[in-house]
């Protein structure tokens, strides 16, 4: 059976004579334009234009301007980009840079490009004044749009990272990437398109030597409208290329960046470094309160673990249980009294689903997995809790259920002695509930596992010490 559906050939026809039609129409009006103007001067038909650009581009000047110009507005959009992500990411580290950048940038944002122009050509000249002009547009649009990324990224991701220790490239691919690139996207429909509008406003200005603008400027004291619509038709199309060529780029970039994370190396100065060894990890807290703001949400916790220790936090909703994890996470700090943490490296099962999304079970595994955990180690223990069908799909594809394991799986495949579980067997059935207490029984040696559960049974199931809060 042919899995590939007939083509509509006459729905096709009538999309294509959709977007044909507009076109014809504007072709028309322009050409009946025209001839209301007997001298041609004021308005060229679109025949006339046609035949000015097949002998402009027959030519060596043509593509010469076509180079000069395109080289100076691509040089200029590149430079801008880097300087506001350089920029961006400063100001997203110190405070105080992005208070003093603020009002520079805003001012370079509300000047005119005319202004801007007429300044850079008393201090440096027409040749290069193109990319200064179009780097001054970028900068300020990029710079805001990258900010605006950074400060709303998804704070449980966030928390994700910084508990699993990734750093490096694969913070910067798994995490900065996608929370910033719909920003960049959205600005960058908008800069891109802008760069050739202001590069090309600037030459004319300017007027330097063998560019696009000089060839529109002379064919303007010339009175050749033909030429003029030729070369402002060139611009046109470069403009959209770019513009359509740069975006392509931009969407083809995720999950891509993803791939290059999951290749990159695992720091042994990150958390957990190399595979638990266990023998000297041990958690301890004596008169710990815990507690948002400064008002603790319960009396003083005492307990002590020592490797292979499994403890159960136990009480209803609401009154504490994923406090306490957050602070055996170093998320937040006590209120008070004292909590020792001997454990190398930390991993933790959030209580809402934490994953990235377009990655699927196997992937999610290997980008905090210990150093020499391979492809083949990461779908073995995905087994252990998923069908083989769901292991290759992106986890947003799966059932509530199937994410909980996936995340289950990789608290296990980090290299952290200290492994927190926030209600790890919340909306699984009875079968994939049994499954996922035996997973946790058989990889929770040589690891301290503190897990919060609403059901008793699964402290007995694994023989764990119970806190009640």
């Amino acid at each position: 059976m042919d899995k590939n559906p007939p083509i509509d050939k006459k729905a096709t026809g009538v999309h294509a004579l959709t977007r044909c039609a507009p076109v014809a129409f504007w072709l028309v009006v322009w050409q009946v334009a025209s001839m209301l103007d007997s001298s041609g001067i004021l308005l060229c038909g679109p025949l006339d234009a046609l035949l000015a650009l097949c002998r402009l581009s027959s030519t060596q000047t043509f593509w010469g301007s076509i180079w000069f110009s395109t080289l100076r507005i691509v040089a200029g959009v590149l430079l801008g980009y880097v300087i506001a992500g350089v920029l961006a990411a400063v100001s997203w580290h110190m405070s105080t840079v992005r208070i003093l950048l603020q009002p520079a940038l805003l001012a370079i944002k509300s000047t005119p490009v005319a202004c801007i122009v007429v300044i850079l050509l008393i201090w440096i000249g027409a040749a290069n004044v193109s990319i200064i002009t179009v780097l001054l547009l970028v900068v300020p649009a990029i710079y805001f749009a990258l900010c605006a990324g950074l400060d709303n990224m998804d704070a449980g991701q966030r928390d994700l990272f910084e508990i699993f220790g990734a750093r490096g490239r694969r913070r910067f691919f798994a995490l900065i990437w996608p929370a910033v690139l719909p920003y960049l996207q959205a600005a960058s429909s908008t800069v891109l398109g802008m760069s050739w509008k202001a590069g090309i406003a600037a030459e004319l200005i300017g007027v330097p030597a063998g560019s696009l603008g000089e060839r529109i400027y002379q064919a303007k004291l010339l009175l050749e409208t033909p030429d003029l619509f030729a070369w402002t038709f060139c611009v046109i199309c470069l403009s959209w290329l770019f513009e359509h060529g740069a975006m392509a780029l931009l969407r083809g970039t995720w999950p891509r960046a993803a791939k290059l994370a999951l290749r990159a190396p695992r720091d042994l100065m990150e958390s957990g470094g190399e595979a638990p060894s266990g023998h000297n990890a041990s958690l301890r807290a004596q008169g710990l309160l815990i507690g948002y703001g400064a008002e603790p949400l319960r009396e003083p916790l005492g307990f002590s673990l020592g490797p292979s220790s499994c403890l159960c936090l136990q009480a209803p909703s609401g009154t504490g249980k994923t406090t306490l994890l957050r602070t055996m996470a170093r998320l937040q700090k006590p209120l008070g009294g004292a909590l020792e943490n001997a454990a190398r490296g930390c991993s933790m099962m959030f209580q809402d689903a934490c994953l990235v999304e377009d990655l699927d079970a196997i992937d999610n595994i290997l980008l905090f997995a210990r150093p020499g955990f391979t492809r083949k180690d990461a779908r073995d223990l995905a087994c252990e809790l998923l069908p083989k069908d769901a292991l290759s799909r992106p986890v947003r594809e799966l059932s509530g259920g199937q994410r909980r394991r996936v995340e289950l799986a990789r608290a296990f495949a980090a290299p952290g002695e200290l492994v927190l579980l926030d209600e790890p067997f919340g909306g699984l059935d009875a079968q994939a509930h049994s499954c996922a207490l035996a997973f946790v029984k058989r990889h929770g040696t040589r690891r301290i596992v503190v897990f919060a559960t609403h059901d008793a049974n699964d402290a007995q199931a694994l023989t764990a010490q119970v806190l009640e809060l």
